[in-house]
């Protein structure tokens, strides 16, 4: 399944691996705000949220290392690329 098709159906969750502080200053409506640093400590909240997961950040780079890591933990993860992107495609 593609991203846009998910982003599109609405399936999934967005979540937003930026800094507190980054996400506070704009986000993906209705995304969860988990920061990369504390994906480790949040695996088992990741794993609970409806899948697929849609990664989003700032610009692909932390939301890759993101969709890798939550992949090798046997999670649906998709790295959606800048929050921005992911906004666009959900609203449009």
């Amino acid at each position: 399944m593609q991203i846009q098709e998910i982003l599109k159906k609405r399936n999934g969750t967005v979540v937003d691996v930026r800094t507190r502080e980054e996400y506070m200053s704009g986000s993906v409506p209705k995304s969860v705000n988990i920061p990369l640093q504390e994906l480790d400590q949040r695996m088992q909240e990741l794993k609970k949220l409806p899948q697929p997961l849609v990664l989003c950040c700032a610009s692909g780079n932390r939301s890759g290392m993101a969709a890798q890591i939550l992949t090798h933990q046997g999670i649906k993860a998709y790295n959606g690329g800048s929050w921005r992107e992911v906004d666009y495609i959900q609203s449009n």
